[in-house]
């Protein structure tokens, strides 16, 4: 038996075909959805979404077809599997790891982390589906698809998986000058003031404790360079991806 009968034993080439036009739909489809939700600055962007969508459309493939190899020619069960589910054990891994994906998921204050390395967990799930089902090429596929997905969305990132999140603490003299400027600063920079707090000291200064989403490319000399152009600024902190 040659490498090609052994592939196409259960199923053809242009079968094979399709499964791959509708993982590669599916992605599509996540994407539309993420992208969405990216732009509106969610938690779960564009990565998380087709990962996911990705992964429900390979589980649901090697759950339609991926037992083929359990019924004769004549449609009746080969020897030892009759009255089994072979879907059921595939069902109660899906929710195994999806335990495991949440406890991958943790919030840090307004940052929430791990969400698009649970959505792998998920879909590296679906695949070894596939891959144990003997439907190698539609795994191997599904690998690669993944892969590429989180290099070159980490490569090109789009909304909100373009954005970090930093925490900075300032003691200014004047704080109405210096509020005015900050808001200036922060919209010109397309950030986004998840959580706000003023402390009025009794030196008459003011103390800023600002959480800001922002943009990858934003450093600490950008921030730096700001805070002097400002001037009577008396202490500066700055924590980035927190």
């Amino acid at each position: 038996m040659t490498f090609v009968e052994a592939l196409t034993g259960h199923f053809s080439l242009w079968q094979y075909a399709e499964f791959f036009l509708r993982v590669l739909m599916a992605c599509g489809c996540g994407a539309a959805i993420g992208y969405e939700r990216s732009k509106r600055l969610k938690e779960a962007g564009i990565r998380t979404h087709i990962i996911v969508c990705c992964a429900a459309a390979l589980t649901m493939i090697v759950s339609k077809y991926g037992f083929a190899d359990l019924v004769g020619a004549d449609g009746a069960g080969l020897y030892g599997t009759k009255g089994t589910d072979p879907a059921r054990l595939a069902a109660q891994i899906i929710s195994g790891v999806s335990f495991l994906g949440a406890g991958i998921i943790f919030r840090n204050g307004n940052s929430i982390k791990g969400l698009t390395t649970a959505a792998g967990i998920w879909a590296t799930a679906g695949i070894g589906l596939a891959i144990g089902a003997g439907m190698y090429v539609i795994g191997v596929f599904s690998t690669a698809v993944v892969a590429a997905i989180q290099i070159l969305t980490h490569k090109f990132t789009v909304g909100v998986d373009s954005m970090v999140v930093g925490r900075l603490h300032c003691v200014v003299s004047h704080s109405a000058e210096f509020r005015k400027m900050l808001n200036e600063y922060i919209e010109e920079h397309g950030m986004q003031i998840l959580e706000v707090k003023i402390d009025l000291l009794e030196d008459g200064s003011a103390a800023y404790n600002l959480t800001l989403r922002m943009r990858h490319d934003v450093t600490v000399n950008d921030l730096s360079e700001f805070l002097e152009s400002v001037g009577d600024v008396r202490a500066v902190s700055f924590e980035l991806g927190i």
